[in-house]
């Protein structure tokens, strides 16, 4: 169903209600705030059900697939984060701030690491060998990192604000996490301009977060270019927070056309308010050569397709470009795996606008991309360009999220594993566009070369982005919400990137710089990947289950897993 959009009136009707609204909200105890958490908890779970049937309709996704398994893992990470939220607050209420669940460290560069996941016993068993740190910026000493979390529960001097946050359209844990992550860390009180892909959710947002709504804290609106504009321009407006891209940031500063481009070149934006956004990437995969057998080489490719394959490709985190040793011997058996993979794989509704278009300027440059599936009516197929020249440094695949079921494969030479390793981080840094996230694939027995450790432990600390995952597709790190997500620290309107700010950071840090997290090589069995032949039913166990966790619903859990 689609909604109507919103009148110039009753944004601003929406608007008058929330500058009444905004200094009470940051007057609001902490009892208060965790008993709103409570009711949107019990909310959310009410819609739960409709929420997923109303996304799976709209992506075309068949009942009980795949697809439908990934749509409940993402409103796993909704419910997720409500609970570490209110676990923060209960932490603040007792202790003065957050509490941190594992050591704090201090690297030889005087970088201070805390170690934030996992959390409980129960993400001790669930994900077993996977820890998750948070990476302070340089020059911020162990005590400034404690002392300074959540520092804006520590002075309530601040007057309130009202954030104008326009939504995503792609993933359904975005637009509720960014909400969430405004109201409870930065104190300010929202007005929700939905996106047009997705605004069928919209009914179901105002009744999964009817807590904020009937309190005045919440107003939501509907349409287009037009009301966001409105909205953004509109004196009541304090802050913008945008989850999108770079090209609608930049028209919504500079403005469109021959005109924007002026106005940027000469550094006169049309819009001077604080604005903070969560934008795309092309994300790296560096692969480590190592000792891989045939079945790594086809659990990772399955990794790799799964993640390519994840909500149709429209991820800000989905892999973009593959990086691998130009003189690895396995290097062909894994680009072929991939293909056989995904060959495997029924194709998708291109469901975002723009996806076509996007996908045939690819095949242009491209035209000897492999394709995998079936073109037809309103899908596209699954797409690999492999071989790609990393000396062509402007090339489409390295400077333009494709935001579609497409991927690249690219080589470099070096000498040796650890020196190709420092070549890969290098040319992440230098070549390919966004800051948000990147992966690095390693076989253990790798490690067990000095050298390939000291690289990989230099290259978590050089890569320029704003979480690094090990052995993990980047879903990992973001769905366990513990760390922070964001572009790497450092851009501004004029370099925007990846965006500037960050989300979750439940544990309220001060000046992070980046999220790191790892896991083990080999999983299994693996729910998560499109082998899967229950991802449905765990998909929906996982939800309830980080609702509200219990020893029975991880027992529940893990047999699914198992069964998987």
């Amino acid at each position: 169903m689609r909604i109507h959009p919103s009148s110039q009136k009753a944004i601003d009707e929406a608007l008058k209600v929330l500058q009444a609204n905004k200094d009470a909200w940051v007057k609001l105890s902490i009892d208060e705030r965790i008993a709103i958490l409570d009711e949107i908890k019990q909310d959310m779970t009410k819609v739960a059900d409709s929420w997923i049937s109303a996304s799976i309709n709209a992506k075309d996704f068949p009942v009980r697939s795949n697809g439908e398994g990934e749509e409940w893992l993402t409103l796993a990470g909704v419910f997720r984060y409500v609970r570490l939220l209110r676990q923060s607050l209960i932490d603040i209420q007792k202790h003065g701030r957050p509490l941190i669940s594992g050591p704090i460290t201090t690297r030889s560069d005087g970088q201070v690491v805390a170690q934030v996941f996992p959390q409980t016993k129960f993400d001790n068993i669930l994900f077993k060998g996977f820890t998750g740190e948070v990476w302070m910026e340089l020059g911020v000493t162990t005590e400034e990192a404690i002392s300074t979390q959540a520092r804006i529960y520590q002075d309530k001097s601040h007057k309130g604000k009202v954030v104008a946050l326009l939504g995503a359209g792609n993933n359904l844990v975005l637009t509720p996490v960014d909400l969430l992550y405004k109201f409870f860390i930065e104190d300010q009180v929202v007005a929700l301009k939905t996106n047009p892909v997705n605004d069928y959710l919209s009914l179901l947002m105002e009744k999964g977060f009817h807590a904020l709504m009937r309190r005045g804290f919440l107003r939501i609106i509907q349409g287009e270019v037009t009301e966001g504009s409105y909205l953004c321009n509109h004196p009541a407006v304090d802050e913008i927070h945008l989850i999108g891209s770079d090209k609608t940031f930049e028209a919504i500063i500079f403005g469109t056309g021959p005109e924007g481009a002026i106005r940027k070149a000469k550094r006169n934006p049309l819009i001077t308010k604080r604005f903070t956004a969560e934008l795309g990437n092309v994300t790296p995969v560096i692969i480590v050569p190592g000792p891989w057998n045939d079945d790594n080489i086809r659990e990772q490719a399955v990794q790799l397709a799964s993640w390519l394959v994840f909500n149709a490709g429209f991820q800000c985190h989905t892999p973009r470009v593959i990086i691998q040793h130009n003189n690895w011997e396995q290097r062909d058996a894994l680009i072929k795996a991939i293909g056989d993979v995904l060959s495997n794989v029924n194709t998708r509704k291109a469901y975002y606008p723009g996806a076509k278009e996007r996908h045939a300027a690819f095949l242009a440059a491209h035209p000897e991309a492999k394709q995998f599936g079936d073109a037809g009516g309103d899908h596209i197929p699954w797409t690999f360009i492999s071989d790609v020249d990393s000396d062509n440094t402007n090339n489409i695949c390295f400077k333009t999220e494709a935001f579609c079921s497409l991927f690249a494969e690219t080589a470099i030479e070096a000498p040796s594993v650890s020196e190709f390793i420092d070549r890969a981080v290098e040319f992440a840094n230098k070549t390919l566009w966004g800051t948000l996230c990147a992966t690095i694939i390693v076989h253990p027995k790798s490690l067990d070369d000095p050298q390939v450790a000291n690289a990989i432990d230099h290259a978590i600390s050089t890569l320029r982005y704003g979480m690094i995952c090990v052995n993990l597709r980047v879903e990992y790190g973001f769905d366990r919400m513990q760390g922070t997500w964001g572009g790497f620290p450092g851009h501004d309107i004029y370099d925007v990137q990846s965006g500037i700010g960050l989300t979750h950071n439940v544990l309220m840090f001060d000046r992070p710089q980046k999220t790191v997290v790892r896991g083990p090589f080999t999983k299994s069995p693996n729910p998560f990947v499109i082998t899967s032949k229950r991802m449905d039913e765990f998909g929906k166990k996982m939800a309830y289950y980080e609702a509200s966790p219990s020893i029975w619903k991880l027992s529940g859990l893990m047999l699914t897993a198992l069964r998987s």
